[in-house]
């Protein structure tokens, strides 16, 4: 095996401005946050990348990432997490869910997972899929009206250490990602 570092072209970061490694699904995530932006009527300001998240799973603290977290209001109103994959959203879609679950106390709204091209919608309370396509992704104005009438709800405490369980399960199996360069 050779320990010789790997070289890493490098991008532009659209909403950090930050030059970043172009590794896995990154081309993909600079496509959604540009959709976001333009499309979707959100600020570069409600767009937050890489955002940590840590938890104690049987009794050892996991440390990890959530691609993209949206908020209505430059970060203090969450209500959606992205996941960016390089293939397959199916497979995604669980660790998203997860991660919406887990980031804060109450369960984020929307779970997204998406390749660029297309994206999944996903309800993470019910885990019910919302809609397909980038279309699909809720705009700025749909989130504040969302956030209108919605009750936030602790995630079930019985259920976490499950929710805990998958997301790293999952989260593990990524490793062509930044933070392992």
């Amino acid at each position: 095996m050779s320990d010789t570092p790997k070289t890493y072209s490098l991008i532009t970061d659209f909403i950090s401005g930050k030059e970043v490694p172009n590794v896995g699904a990154e081309e993909n995530r600079q496509v959604v946050a540009q959709f976001l932006v333009n499309e979707k009527g959100f600020a570069k300001e409600d767009i937050e990348v890489d955002v940590d998240i840590e938890m104690t799973v049987a009794g050892e603290t996991y440390r990890s990432q959530i691609d993209l977290v949206v908020s209505i209001d430059g970060g203090s109103t969450r209500f959606m997490t992205i996941k960016c994959a390089a293939a397959s959203l199916g497979s995604r879609e669980r660790e998203i869910l997860a991660a919406s679950r887990l980031l804060c106390e109450n369960p984020l709204p929307f779970s997204v997972v998406s390749d660029g091209k297309t994206a999944v919608v996903l309800d993470t309370v019910s885990g019910q899929k919302l809609g397909e396509g980038l279309n699909a992704i809720p705009s700025k104005d749909d989130a504040c009206e969302k956030l209108k009438t919605l009750q936030p709800r602790p995630f079930p405490k019985e259920k976490l250490e499950r929710e805990k369980l998958i997301f790293r399960s999952y989260d593990s199996m990524n490793v062509n990602v930044q933070r392992n360069v």
